[in-house]
């Protein structure tokens, strides 16, 4: 897979842009979660093809394994399988996708977002081939790969960015046409039951995952915006409540002395003095 794209780059912090499309046709610069996660899983394939042993152990507690309903249920495994490959190709084609789609999502999203929805999308993945299975509809089986969590990434850049076109065995492609080419072939390859309907049920679970989460930000960004306005009116409710303890208090103060406050009272005062400090920046 290769990319052609309008990269968004960095134009002027202080101007208060983020990104700014300029069109270039250049290998992408890597960011941080995408060099960890192309040198972890790199390295974890090369270490588990020279020892024998490791792979045994690996694949043993890491990969899903739906044959048994323990290991099915062993959360773990929807995050660790990621990072496991059947073959030299498996991880190749993986691993060239996460290089081309994974940098610009990142440097678009941050990598606080980026990781976590990449892992998002390949846990979706191995929940739908362990729901296939459970409902009889697919046969038990092991499951390993990032595949899940590629596709992801191209589902979001396919909505984020239409610009793009991707390279598929040399044949360009629009990227909106190569996501909805690739739906169609997994639900085809799933409903026939194909010889790896498992892995294309866990890519199209990734896809839809990826499109999920771009087209519910929106409706994300809503609810977080409410949840900050209720709780900075439940903040405002308890200082003006304070408040009023507050003047009470003072008032008792003045007409009867500091003495006749009870140990509530004080602590009440304390704290409406450490929070006024808090809030002049004495504290």
């Amino acid at each position: 897979m290769g990319l052609y794209d309008r990269d968004y780059t960095r134009e002027s912090a202080e101007a208060g842009y983020r990104y700014s499309p300029q069109m270039r046709m250049s290998f992408p610069v890597l960011t941080p979660a995408v060099k960890f996660l192309l040198i972890t899983n790199i390295g974890v394939f090369f270490a588990a093809t020279v020892f024998q042993p490791l792979q045994n152990y690996l694949y043993g507690w890491f990969q899903i394994d739906a044959t048994s309903l323990v290991r099915a249920l062993q959360l773990w495994r929807l995050i660790t399988y990621q990072f496991l490959h059947a073959s030299l190709m498996h991880i190749l084609m993986n691993m060239l996708g996460l290089y081309f789609l994974g940098p610009t999502l990142e440097r678009y999203w941050g990598t606080r977002k980026f990781f976590p929805f990449y892992l998002g999308c390949g846990a979706a993945g191995g929940l739908f081939y362990i729901f296939l299975v459970a409902i009889n509809f697919l046969s038990p089986g092991q499951m390993v790969g990032a595949s899940g969590a590629i596709l992801g990434l191209l589902a979001a850049c396919a909505i984020l960015f239409p610009h793009f076109v991707i390279f598929i065995y040399f044949f360009p492609l629009p990227i909106r046409i190569a996501a909805l080419g690739l739906i169609i072939s997994y639900l085809v390859a799933i409903i026939s039951k194909g010889i790896n309907a498992g892995g294309d049920a866990a890519h199209l679970a990734g896809m839809v995952a990826g499109a999920a989460y771009v087209w519910s930000q929106p409706f994300r960004s809503q609810l977080k915006m409410k949840m900050r306005a209720s709780r900075w009116q439940k903040q405002m409710a308890q200082q003006q409540k304070l408040q009023i303890e507050v003047d009470r208090i003072l008032q008792k103060v003045h007409d009867s002395g500091l003495h006749s406050l009870t140990r509530k009272e004080k602590r009440t005062l304390k704290k409406a003095t450490k929070m006024e400090q808090l809030r002049r920046g004495l504290y």
